[in-house]
Order: C-alpha cells, then structure tokens, then sequence
C-alpha cells in the first residue's frame, strides 16, 4: 500500500489531476474509486504558523489531499514531502510504504 501527500492550488485542480490519474471516475451513480484506490481524503488547508492569542492562524497556500493506493502513481509535482508540510494518515507516519 502506497500513502501520497498530495499539494494543489484548489479543489478543481486536485479533482482534475486525481481523476486523469485514475484514482476515482464519476458516473451518474456518484463517484467511485478505481485502480487500487483504497482512500482519498481531503486535508483542506494546513497551518504553517499556529494562532495566538492575538493573531490568526497563517496556511500554507492551497488545499491538500492524501491517497492510498496499492498503485506506484507518479503525483509530482504536486506530492509533497515531509520537511515542509507535516501530517500523518491513517496513524503511519508521512509517506509511508505499506
């Protein structure tokens, strides 16, 4: 099993990618996931400096998204890695191998 931290401008553009990629396809039943696809789920947007008492929160641009797939699925430029953005799946560590 493969975990993808995945980075995208918006929602439009990770619907767009994740569906060229063939992680999900819609029908007119709704969306279902396809190729080995076990999860995807949305982040939203992640907090590059926490609130305080006085100021709020700062995000990092963007939305984020982790898949699970037991596919090898080239997601760059839009996987992120640990050092810079830093959030667990599932309870495994970030970019986990199953």
């Amino acid at each position: 099993m493969h975990i993808y931290k995945l980075h995208y401008t918006d929602n439009e553009a990770a619907h767009n990618d994740l569906l060229a990629k063939g992680i999900y396809e819609v029908t007119e039943d709704g969306t279902s996931y396809i190729n080995g696809t076990q999860a995807v789920v949305y982040i939203g947007k992640i907090v590059e400096v926490p609130a305080t008492e006085t100021e709020p929160p700062i995000y990092y641009d963007g939305v984020f998204y982790d898949v699970m797939t037991t596919e090898v699925i080239d997601f760059l430029p839009n996987r992120v890695f640990p050092e810079k953005y830093v959030h667990t799946f599932a309870g495994y560590p970030t970019h986990s191998i199953l």
